[in-house]
């Protein structure tokens, strides 16, 4: 199986992270009103929930919506099942949970695709899913 490599993937991710820093000002901005135009504090528990969720949706109706976010469809990757199917809404939630928790584990999950001989991450292995190169869209 071919599989983009680490720094492709790295830099798909980082594209990713400006898009949803982008939605995070947005998804505020539409919470505010019901804040009094306050800021949210640590005692508000549930705005970091509302932030996940909305990550959460961003990165699930992509993945299963033609398989690619934005910054995947840049750098010609796709999210596909290792069957090369559509991505469920299941799997996409296993995926970024997965993905969560590679992070926590210091991004271990991510760098796992360097000695995984089908350069796959902990949220591939997890939801069964990989990302392959996009050949329709060149």
């Amino acid at each position: 199986m071919s599989a983009p490599g680490f720094l492709r993937r790295l830099a798909a991710v980082f594209y990713d992270l400006l898009l949803l820093i982008a939605l995070f000002f947005i998804a505020t901005a539409l919470l505010l009103p019901f804040n009094a135009g306050q800021a949210f504090t640590a005692s508000h528990f549930f705005y970091p929930l509302y932030l996940l969720g909305v990550s959460f949706f961003f990165y699930a109706w992509f993945w299963t919506h033609g398989g690619q976010t934005l910054g995947l469809r840049a750098w010609k990757i796709k999210v596909l099942t290792l069957d090369r199917k559509p991505v469920s809404w299941k799997q996409a939630l296993l995926r970024f949970a997965a993905a969560l928790i590679s992070w926590v584990f210091f991004g271990l999950g991510f760098l796992w695709v360097l000695i995984d001989k089908n350069k796959l991450s902990w949220h591939d292995h997890l939801s069964r899913t990989a990302l392959f190169f996009d050949t329709q869209n060149k």
